[in-house]
């Protein structure tokens, strides 16, 4: 199940103590429901503020996000984090697995929390689709980069969320590994049907994705 994404007029600005500092500067955007879009741009240019924002774990200084027919800044934050725990998922490029936890209990650990029934088999039944299966009780030190990405994006798709968001999901892997990734990540996207919008320095993975936006100084450019 996918969603649409609209942003308007969205500005971020950071107070410090010599004036405030704009992030993000009039931003506005439309994502169709199920597409790819890749946000790329220099390091410090306002790409991950843009990923905060749309993950609603960002409020901006004014402007409008809607996901679907949701409306961010009406939600506050009960409402939000139950948001992300039904429609979201998040894969980052530092992986964020726990570290007390092997595979099976990372990937299931979103449904628990969720309440959802059966937990604990359907992210058996998702490692093992995605090559994990002799790797279920293994802890994330015991695992190579690939696989702990693997477990990442297993993570973020297990609830089947309608919006992923993936900050340099490679980026910690090598050109090999990260192609494998990225093709399973596009791969789960595909199957699910979400709407997939990635922060991401790789001309391959942009050149993967439908469409293609430029952040510089904080400014949105649609190639």
């Amino acid at each position: 199940m996918s969603t649409s994404i609209r942003i308007s007029d969205l500005q971020l600005n950071y107070p410090t103590e010599s004036g405030e500092i704009e992030v993000l500067k009039s931003a506005s955007l439309e994502i169709p429901p199920g597409d790819t879009l890749a946000i790329t741009g220099p390091s410090g240019s306002g790409k991950t503020s843009l990923l905060l924002l749309l993950s609603g774990l960002q409020r901006p200084t004014s402007g409008e996000i809607h996901v679907g027919d949701r409306r961010l800044g009406d939600m506050d934050a009960d409402a939000l984090a139950d948001w992300r725990s039904e429609h979201l998922g998040i894969v980052f490029q530092s992986f964020h697995l726990l570290p007390g936890l092997t595979a099976l209990g990372n990937v299931s650990l979103p449904l628990e929390i969720a309440g959802r029934s059966g937990a604990r088999e359907q992210a058996k039944a998702m490692l093992e689709a995605v090559g994990l299966g002799p790797r279920l009780h293994h802890y994330p030190a015991q695992l190579s980069g690939g696989e702990q990405q693997r477990v990442a994006i297993t993570r973020a798709m297990v609830h089947q969320p309608s919006l992923l968001l993936g900050d340099e999901p490679t980026g910690n892997l090598d050109r090999d590994t990260g192609e494998k990734v990225l093709s399973l990540l596009f791969e789960l996207h595909q199957e699910s049907r979400s709407t997939l919008v990635m922060v991401t320095h790789d001309e391959r993975v942009a050149d993967r994705c439908q469409h293609r936006v430029r952040m510089d100084g904080g400014r949105l450019h649609v190639d």
